[in-house]
């Protein structure tokens, strides 16, 4: 069967002109020889598979079942090169593999022309062999499997990108049925969802006269309220300007304020129409001429270091909470500031100092509960000196000025202090409460005899309506005030403005 075919390849090759010369030395007989020789070594296996071939796995596709496989026994074997069209099977054993190499030469003929070809680029390349296929096939079922699978693997077209973009786009404009409510029976009631509670916006920051004026709406709202109402429709007469000085008199604005407002007001507008307003305009003139006097900063003589600050105060004025928001204030502009906790009498006061100096990078100094407060301030003030610190602000125990024997124990405190420096305390700091009204004008006069208090700072103006006690004390004692606060913050303590005071007071607008 091999010689057959050899043959016919030879008879082949002669029917066409020799485009080439074989290679010098080949000796064509020895091939059929070699081909031959490997006919007759072929194992039992593989005459099994080239006489038995396995069927190919079916596969099911839209073109109709595939040819039998007894046509593809019965075809001639396909000539190297050449893709079968009759749908052989195209099995190659060893014997066809060098007959192919064989016939490749041969065709390759006589042509000195031109040079010669690689057999290797006429082969059809191998096709691995189908899954489940049997060992010993060399190239599969190649001449047949190729068209088949043109035939069956036939791939649609790549859409375009953009294409595919709008049928997603397509797909997801397409929104997903709602189910509608569902009808409850009578006595029933479906609960609505709870809607989610909108963001809040963040809340501009008010400015110092804003926070000042709403700190004094009470104070404002009520002296305003009564002036709106005595003045409605009414001429000034002296009836009028009697009711009206009552009604500063009780708004703690003090007899000789009361009177150089109703002064005033008499100068000008006797005997004519006055509204509201006009009363208003004229207050807040009179009461910025009482405090201008008395509103100023305090002076630190940073000379002579420590500048020792003595603050002083009945209980539950804030003496404590105003000497953490002095230190954030004097610390915070780079000054080296030390609080010394001398209200030895509630254990409660020198945590709080701790803390407001841990807050505001100060050194603290402390001692026992119940020790010797003039004790405490030789030590503070020694202290402060060897660091060199620039301000030493002393804490004090509250006290009422009618207890003779902790009044003689601040007379010691400042004793002290002056022993070790003839100057100190530089300042003496009184801390007032606006909610005691005119209880706060005797504390003024008995600490200012007792510790030389020289100068206030008015705490609370907040929560009270009788913020105008401070216009009464400016106007009797001319002590300095110093600073005002209106709430807890460090931000809500601020240096004492007179026409801002007497503004927020009057209820007029800046």
């Amino acid at each position: 069967m091999a010689l057959g075919f050899i043959k016919k390849v030879f008879t082949f090759g002669k029917e066409k002109p020799a485009s080439e010369k074989p290679p010098e030395g080949e000796d064509f007989a020895s091939l059929i020889e070699a081909a031959e020789k490997a006919e007759t070594d072929a194992t039992p296996d593989e005459a099994v598979i080239a006489a038995e071939p396995v069927l190919p796995e079916v596969i099911e596709t839209a073109g109709g079942p595939s040819p039998d496989e007894t046509d593809a026994l019965d075809a001639p074997p396909a000539l190297p090169g050449i893709r079968p069209t009759d749908g052989g099977t195209g099995i190659a054993s060893t014997s066809a593999s060098l007959t192919q190499a064989a016939s490749a030469e041969a065709l390759s003929g006589n042509q000195n022309d031109t040079p010669s070809m690689n057999v290797g680029q006429n082969a059809a390349p191998a096709v691995p062999p189908p899954v489940g296929g049997m060992p010993g096939r060399a190239g599969g079922d190649n001449g047949r499997a190729q068209p088949e699978a043109e035939a069956v693997f036939h791939l649609q077209p790549e859409q375009p990108a953009d294409v595919l973009h709008g049928e997603i786009a397509s797909q997801e404009d397409i929104a997903p049925e709602q189910e509608g409510p569902v009808a409850l029976p009578r006595g029933f009631a479906a609960v609505e969802p709870t809607p989610e509670p909108e963001a809040e916006a963040p809340k501009e920051k008010l400015t110092w006269f804003q926070r000042l004026k709403a700190g004094l709406f009470r104070t404002s709202s009520q002296l305003t309220g009564q002036i709106a109402a005595l003045f409605t429709k009414r001429k000034l007469d002296e009836d009028t300007l009697d009711e009206l000085e009552d009604l500063l008199i009780q708004a703690d604005l003090g007899v000789e304020t009361a009177m150089r407002i109703t002064g005033a007001l008499s100068s000008e507008r006797y005997g004519k129409d006055v509204s509201g307003e006009d009363v208003a305009r004229i207050m807040a003139s009179e009461i910025t001429k009482v405090l201008k006097p008395v509103a100023k900063p305090l002076a630190l003589d940073l000379s002579h270091k420590p500048h020792v600050i003595l603050v002083v105060g009945v209980n539950g004025t804030g003496k404590t909470t105003t000497i953490g928001k002095l230190a954030a204030k004097l610390s915070g502009s780079g000054l080296k500031v030390m609080l010394a906790a001398g209200d030895t009498f509630r254990a409660a006061a020198i945590e709080q100092l701790k803390i407001w100096a841990d807050r505001t990078g100060s050194t603290f100094i402390g001692t026992r509960l119940g020790a010797d407060a003039a004790g405490l301030a030789y030590d503070a003030f020694e202290k402060a000196k060897a660091e060199k610190s620039d301000v030493l602000i002393i804490d004090t125990a509250g006290r009422l000025q009618n207890k003779a024997e902790l009044m003689a124990e601040l007379e010691k405190i400042v004793r002290v202090l002056g022993k070790l420096d003839p100057e100190a305390p530089h300042t003496v700091l009184q801390t007032l409460d606006a909610t005691t009204g005119q209880n706060a004008m005797n504390q003024v006069e008995i600490f200012r005899n007792v510790a030389g208090v020289n100068g206030l700072i008015m705490t609370k103006l907040d929560g009270t309506a009788r913020g105008g006690i401070l216009v009464a004390i400016a106007a009797k004692h001319k002590l300095p005030v110093y600073f005002i606060g209106v709430g807890e913050g460090v931000d809500d303590l601020e240096p004492f403005e007179a026409e801002d005071f007497a503004s927020a007071i009057a209820g007029i607008a800046r």
